[in-house]
């Protein structure tokens, strides 16, 4: 990810500002004077972490005072196209849509601006074309925050399995990247294997298999999602590793979502660490910034009043970069990286019904 965009002043960097011609003032109306019709398209509904964001999604809708109508396209960029399509002959006044192949959706994209149709886009970043905003969290940081915890765990020694999700999507390769260039930098005693899985925990739990019969001594798992983890957990149980994390036998395994399974498991010691994503907060700025566009505001780069960052990635894209905490057992810092127990009250994890 292109982080040095960053803009530093002194001065208040983030500004909102009304473009001239916004009906309605404040509020976001139709062309009939009703609530403006808004479009998301979910990208799948097989995982908790997206089944959360599903559940958020109406509730922030109603808050905000939008129409709201949704589509699936279960994690195939056609299918999304086609979504796209319908919500154009819905008349929907903006988008949002969290494309999992990210070089894929540029000619939609590009379809949706020759319409004057705003985009916001939820955890992804596209790869090529204009959105009205990015909101994910710092990518990254997600793969650092991994890396630290595993190094300062392993204290620097040993060999760790990263499943990783799919390279086609921005975020696979910002969590790959990092994870990679950390160990490489910090803990140079440690050895990686990355294993590609396609965000499929079928392909995930067969690469881990394979690792595990050649590698034995394996002591570490870097899951780039929760889309791993009851297959992680089989296999360590299966092969007597599903240990308590003071017993030599134990494998550290982190994962990325902060779903409320993942919470428990380390609260029991299953698995020792996840980075929260907030899948609450995607759905909720997701919905802020398409109302914002409707209304004809801007943004621009620096700290936001939501504990967050607007970088500017390229000429025309900008992203939120909402807080994405390491939750630990002990809530304790690993490699100068701070982190939350598990059983803390802001986690979303924690708070959804």
């Amino acid at each position: 990810m292109n982080r040095s965009s960053i803009a530093a002043t002194a001065a208040v960097v983030m500004s909102v500002v009304a473009l001239g011609g916004c009906a309605g003032g404040e509020n976001s109306t139709g062309d009939d004077g009703g609530a403006a019709v808004v479009g998301v398209d979910y990208p799948r509904s097989d995982t908790d972490f997206w089944n959360s964001y599903i559940k958020y999604t109406p509730q922030f809708a109603e808050e905000l005072g939008l129409d709201l109508k949704t589509t699936n396209s279960q994690n195939d960029v056609a299918k999304l196209t086609s979504n796209v399509q319908s919500f154009i002959s819905q008349g929907v006044k903006g988008i949002a849509m969290a494309p999992q192949d990210t070089a894929a959706i540029a000619p939609a994209l590009q379809t949706l601006a020759s319409k004057k149709i705003p985009v916001v886009t939820i955890d992804t970043r596209p790869d090529q074309g204009q959105v009205f905003m990015v909101v994910r969290a710092d990518n990254r940081a997600y793969g650092e925050k991994a890396c630290q915890f595993l190094g300062t765990k392993l204290k620097g020694a040993g060999k760790v399995v990263m499943l990783q999700g799919d390279l086609a999507s921005i975020n696979g390769r910002d969590r790959t990247e990092a994870f990679s260039e950390c160990m490489k930098k910090n803990y140079p005693g440690i050895t990686v294997f990355g294993e590609a899985t396609n965000w499929d925990g079928a392909i995930a739990s067969q690469k881990l298999q394979i690792r595990l019969t050649e590698h034995p001594d394996i002591k570490g798992v870097y899951m780039q999602s929760s889309f791993a983890l009851a297959g992680t957990l089989q296999l360590l149980k299966q092969r007597d590793l599903l240990t308590a994390p003071d017993d030599p036998k134990h494998v550290f395994v982190v994962s990325n979502d902060g779903i409320p399974k993942e919470l428990q498991d380390i609260g029991a010691g299953n698995i020792d660490a996840t980075v929260s994503q907030p899948a609450d907060l995607y759905a909720k700025y997701a919905l802020y910034y398409l109302k914002a566009a409707i209304e004809g505001k801007t943004f621009q780069p620096g700290p936001t009043d939501h504990d967050s960052t607007i970088i500017q990635v390229r000429d025309g894209v900008l992203e939120d970069q909402l807080s994405a905490p390491l939750v630990t057992l002990d809530g304790g810092a690993y490699g100068g990286v701070p982190s939350l127990k598990p059983d803390d009250k802001s986690l979303w994890g924690n708070n959804i019904g």
